[in-house]
């Protein structure tokens, strides 16, 4: 714990994020939710003088889908690091996405219990 006046030392990950990102603004979670999938085209080829983490994300994705969340966890870095990779590489058209399927409606329980009848009167 630190005294009033004095600074607390910065974690290594929080510069190690700074450096990945060059210090840029994060993307919003909206446009790159956790459970967006994304790849690599398959007609794609890296680009030049990939990052360490840009040529990680690439090893991951070329091979089929992963969810946003599943390439930040395989990698070890923060959701929005990763997101804002995963942009980049969107931007430069090598990044195909698919967007989360949209949430359930909700059965009126009556037509649920109708079935469950039908069911019981059929089978039971």
């Amino acid at each position: 714990m630190t005294a009033p006046g004095e600074e607390q030392p910065v974690s290594g990950g929080f510069i190690r994020s700074y450096v990945i990102t060059g210090g840029r603004t994060l993307p919003d979670a909206e446009e790159l939710s956790l459970v967006t999938l994304v790849t690599i085209g398959a007609d794609r080829t890296p680009p030049a003088r990939p990052s360490p983490e840009v040529q990680a994300i690439w090893t991951l994705c070329v091979g089929g889908y992963l969810s946003v969340a599943e390439v930040a966890g395989r990698l070890g870095l923060p959701v929005g690091v990763v997101r804002l990779l995963l942009t980049d590489l969107a931007d430069q058209g090598h990044l195909l996405r698919r967007a989360a399927p949209p949430a359930a409606k909700l059965v009126d329980r009556k037509i649920l219990e109708e079935v469950l009848h039908g069911l019981q009167r059929r089978f039971g």
